[in-house]
């Protein structure tokens, strides 16, 4: 028996998790229909522009992404302690950004006097909208529910465009988070679609890169179209000390963890492999061959989780269960961290 969604999202043993939508049957988010000679790469804007939107609303955090043509990954990071520093007002502010306001809050806005019972009322209304702002499952609804009337306006059609709801995965601690954030960067050249991460577009990989690089000097005379930029989780570095909100490790070393990955698992691309280990896995504990397989097998490994095999055990308890797929991949892959 398949176990609620709600049961799969505990905060109280990750804030990160890795999702993922498919389309239905032969639907296209993106990329070239072979069969009708028909482009939709211009829908991979649509989601770079929706996901800049929700991140700007939710208190859900972007660390990774990777549009693919007819799915795409997503490394989210829920930020419940911002949610609860939000004051009332821009709690309002945030959820009416996307949905209209109920007459009793507009109400309130232009000032009237509320009696106890509406004010009791909007009380509840906030406590409401402030927990959907941190829930996993409203972010990915209003994600998808947008692309989906977008596509099917597009096509001149109605129904299903997604094969589902999305699938969500744990990644219950910094190992995991690494592995899936490589997973999903990684994902257009492990498809053959891109030879290099700064060349896989619409990926945050890209993003990064690019954010790191010199601005382009433009010709002023041509117009040029705006760039739509998704805030993304900050690299903040030494993943051993305490530091302010973001992904703990550095991102120069998390370049080269992907280059020394990326040429390894493609066949195809020439050159040497160093055979010196990034410093990051070393230090993650995490084995070179083991994490060359994960990558390369990564949707195979895991189902609901990815961890070391201590937090997949505890995850497991916390649903009921005894076992959870991955277990035996965590206990090889995932060693014991290096002292620091």
């Amino acid at each position: 028996m398949p176990t609620p969604r709600k049961n799969q999202v505990c905060l109280d043993s990750t804030p990160y998790y890795h999702c993922i939508s498919r389309c239905v049957r032969r639907a296209f988010l993106c990329g070239n229909d072979e069969f009708s000679g028909q482009s939709y790469e211009h829908r991979k804007q649509w989601v770079v522009d929706k996901l800049a939107e929700l991140a700007g609303v939710f208190s859900i955090d972007i660390c990774a992404y990777a549009i693919m043509s007819n799915h795409y990954h997503l490394v989210l990071h829920i930020n419940q302690p911002q949610a609860l520093a939000w004051s009332d007002g821009e709690v309002i502010e945030r959820w009416t950004l996307l949905f209209k306001a109920p007459l009793l809050i507009d109400r309130m806005r232009k000032g009237e006097r509320l009696i106890k019972a509406e004010q009791k009322l909007v009380t509840e209304l906030v406590l409401e909208w402030r927990s959907r702002l941190t829930d996993l499952g409203w972010f990915m609804r209003c994600l998808n529910e947008s692309l989906a009337r977008q596509a099917n306006e597009e096509d001149h059609c109605t129904g299903r465009f997604w094969e589902g709801r999305y699938k969500s995965q744990a990644l219950l601690d910094e190992q995991a988070l690494l592995t899936c954030m490589s997973y999903v960067d990684l994902n257009p050249i492990r498809a053959g679609i891109n030879p290099t991460p700064e060349a896989s577009d619409y990926t945050s990989i890209q993003a990064r890169i690019q954010a790191y690089q010199p601005p382009i000097k433009y010709d002023q005379k041509q117009p040029q179209t705006p760039q739509t930029i998704v805030k993304l989780v900050d690299f903040i570095g030494d993943e051993h000390k305490e530091q302010p909100e973001g992904i703990a490790f550095s991102f120069s070393n998390y370049l080269e963890l992907l280059d020394w990955t990326g040429r390894a698992i493609r066949d195809d691309k020439t050159g040497a492999i160093s055979d010196g280990l990034p410093p990051i896995l070393a230090r993650l504990g995490i084995e070179q061959q083991g994490w060359l397989d994960m990558i390369s097998h990564y949707d195979q490994r895991f189902f609901r989780a990815v961890g070391t095999m201590e937090k997949l055990k505890q995850f497991a308890h916390r649903l009921g269960q005894c076992w959870l797929k991955g277990q035996s991949a965590g206990k090889c892959v995932y060693k014991q961290p290096l002292p620091t």
